[in-house]
């Protein structure tokens, strides 16, 4: 919103105030500066002019009382040379050597003077005429004079006023405030059902609803409601969205504005524009801020060069001061979203500031198709649409690649002028989320797509052999992006942590592409390159990062989040002796992962053949394609999928309720852990009394 009212139109370009201005100073000169004669006119002296009059040169010329002289302007008989400087007073270089047949000139008013005009005039019948004395002539100066002044400092003023806050309107003294106005909360339509896969933090959000909705319900029993709520999570899982339904749900005014809006090229801007916007925030209270990629602004103080950014640091300890200094700020809440939580300066994340901090991860299969169901309501979708198969085979989309998916659909639809949305179109638009438009016009050779067609299939074989972590979804030889094919595996289930025998299948299974050129043409080719990345990655994270080495240990080599103190750019944090193990162990897992792959095409050979001629024939093979010629070693028939219960999001009451439900049973769950120690500690007293009246008897 910022940026188009930076980009609003010419009309806030210094340089278009400079050319309006220029042209305006332009015309006014050539309409009131100059003569009121047309064409080029000749300036002459009084004795130029009388001895031209005395030879006869002058036609015609008209006498006008102007100031205590008469100003002469008349014509001559013949076209006469022109000197270097016009009347304007400017040289051109179309002027030289010019001729005019009009002249201008000023003489005394004297009686000596105007008889000797007129002989000279009568005697050649030279024509005379008079003009009265222009009234307003001294008006008319102070008008030229006063306009163009006027004129200068209203454009100067314009371009200030741009100039002041880059762009925004304002003036140069108001380049300090915050210019955050805010949203109306009749107009957020966003509501907590709105916002789906994300049904445990909205749970969390509930009592900041309750609490901007009824304050009284928690201060009268001391409670003080978190004053910062702090959103970290990968890109596009709706950490935004949450923000905006927590604002409609309370139906309070809602201040939204980026971390890096804060700072700007003037010293001071952004430590101001954090006062104006809390003050803003205090006077419509209860209220919510939310700042947007809080670590443009919220980075760890002294971390930079040279002691770190004064301006970026200033910003943040008003930030801070703001948040929670002296004087309380009740009623505002400050929420924030950052995907770098890990660089945000400490004090800024301690109690009293960001008191919660929730985790938006990546939703589960559960969270995938409730978010599905949310952008497909105004999408016609098919019959044999499955919103619950395509979210088992997006793990790791956010709801962001959902939407995008979907859209993705729909153009295809469109562009195939259906009515409805159906499962080949979801199905290519996966395709296209995942790895790019199909190429289908590209010229492949017969060679190079055979060599494809086995190089993708080894990575089939290998991963139905290996199948305790991930399933074979889809494999293809349609050119997609750069690459010519590609292999889709799917993990089984959502899975939070990853074993160190899922790395070493992963791995494999990235080598069977290789491996199988290798077996089937004795030679080696560039399509290997990205699965040597990808298995490289995970070789080396679970050598740096996870501690699955034995030569190296549990040990974390590569820290998540910067640099260490005193650590310098490009210097690794262990010793060179280190790094060798390190690449030593990488190449040794690779190297394993490339034989294990190798012995299980060679121990698949028929099945390996039988997936790559289909490949050839077809293109494509989903997953029961797959399974049905790996099994029975043929293409399966067509079966219908079994419809199974449905996934949508919470309404804020639905999350309220469960969120009373959970404390409902923790609470009976702790009454009766209470009950069964205090039954079991008056049975063991039983127990213990009886004891002793046995040892009286």
């Amino acid at each position: 919103m910022n940026n188009n009212r930076r980009n609003n139109g010419f009309t806030h370009n210094v340089l278009f105030y400079s050319v309006i201005f220029l042209c305006i100073m332009g015309i006014a000169y050539f309409f009131f500066g100059g003569n009121n004669n047309s064409g080029q006119t000749k300036t002459v002296s009084q004795s130029e002019f009388i001895t031209e009059l005395k030879d006869n040169k002058v036609k015609s010329f008209q006498v006008q009382p102007n100031g205590g002289v008469y100003k002469i302007t008349g014509t001559y008989r013949k076209a006469q040379t022109m000197n270097n400087s016009s009347s304007l007073g400017i040289s051109f270089a179309g002027n030289r050597g010019s001729s005019t047949t009009q002249f201008q000139s000023s003489v005394l008013q004297s009686d000596v003077t105007v008889g000797q005009l007129q002989r000279y005039a009568n005697r050649d019948n030279v024509k005379i005429s008079t003009r009265a004395e222009e009234s307003n002539s001294v008006w008319m100066n102070l008008i030229l004079t006063v306009i163009p002044l006027v004129i200068m400092i209203f454009f100067f003023y314009m371009m200030m006023g741009q100039a002041g806050q880059g762009g925004r309107g304002g003036g140069v003294m108001n380049f300090g405030k915050s210019h955050v106005k805010p949203s109306n909360a009749k107009q957020n339509k966003v509501r907590f059902s709105d916002v789906a896969g994300e049904e445990e933090e909205k749970q969390e959000l509930v009592e900041v609803v309750e609490f901007l909705k009824n304050p009284k319900k928690f201060s009268r029993l001391g409670a003080r409601i978190p004053s910062g709520v702090l959103l970290e999570g990968p890109p596009g899982t709706g950490k935004t969205l949450l923000a905006k339904a927590v604002a409609g749900e309370a139906g309070v005014p809602f201040y939204s504005i980026s971390g890096s809006d804060f700072v700007e090229m003037f010293v001071g801007v952004g430590a101001s524009r954090v006062r104006d916007l809390f003050e803003q925030a205090k006077k419509t209270a209860p209220s919510i801020i939310f700042i947007d990629e809080i670590d443009a602004v919220g980075r760890r103080r002294g971390s930079g060069v040279g002691g770190g950014h004064d301006e970026r640091e200033q910003t943040l300890n008003q930030l801070l001061v703001e948040m929670d200094g002296f004087n309380g700020d009740e009623g505002v809440i400050v929420m924030a979203a950052t995907n770098r939580s890990d660089v945000l300066d400490p004090a800024l994340l301690r109690p009293g500031r960001f008191d919660r901090k929730i985790l938006v991860g990546r939703p589960d299969v559960k969270g995938r198709e409730a978010i599905l169901r949310v952008h497909a309501k105004n999408k016609p979708l098919a019959g044999n649409v499955d919103l619950k198969e395509i979210a088992k085979q997006t793990p790791g989309f956010v709801g962001a690649d959902l939407a995008n998916l979907l859209n993705e659909a729909a153009l295809l639809a469109a562009r195939r002028n259906k009515d409805q949305i159906d499962a080949a179109d979801l199905d290519e638009a996966e395709d296209r989320v995942i790895a790019g438009p199909a190429k289908h016009d590209r010229v492949v050779s017969a060679q190079e797509r055979e060599t494809v067609a086995y190089h993708e299939a080894g990575h089939t074989i290998v991963g139905l052999v290996l199948n305790d972590a991930r399933v074979v979804h889809k494999v293809t030889i349609v050119p997609r992006g750069r690459a010519g094919g590609y292999a889709i595996m799917l993990p089984r289930e959502d899975q939070m942590l990853m074993s160190k025998k899922n790395a070493e299948e992963q791995i494999a299974g990235l080598m069977g592409g290789r491996a199988a050129e290798e077996i089937i043409f004795g030679s080696q080719s560039s399509g290997a390159s990205n699965d040597f990345e990808q298995a490289t990655q995970i070789a080396r994270a679970m050598v740096t990062q996870y501690g699955m080495s034995d030569k190296i240990g549990p040990v974390e080599l590569v820290t998540s989040g910067g640099m260490t103190p005193g650590q310098s750019y490009g210097q690794q944090p262990y010793s060179e002796h280190t790094q060798a193990i390190v690449d030593e162990e990488v190449k040794r897992i690779l190297n394993e992962g490339h034989m294990r792959a190798y012995k299980i095409i060679q121990a698949h050979r028929d099945q390996h053949k039988l997936i790559a001629e289909a490949l050839l024939k077809y293109e494509t093979l989903d997953e029961k394609q797959i399974l049905s010629l790996y099994n029975d070693g043929k293409m399966p028939s067509e079966d219908e999928a079994a419809a199974e219960d449905e996934h949508r999001a919470a309404t804020f009451e639905e999350s309220k309720r469960e969120l009373e439900r959970k404390e409902n049973a923790r609470h009976d769950e702790t009454a009766n852990e209470e009950e069964n120690r205090h039954g079991q500690s008056t049975s063991d007293d039983g127990q213990s009394d009886q004891k002793d009246h046995d040892d009286q008897d």
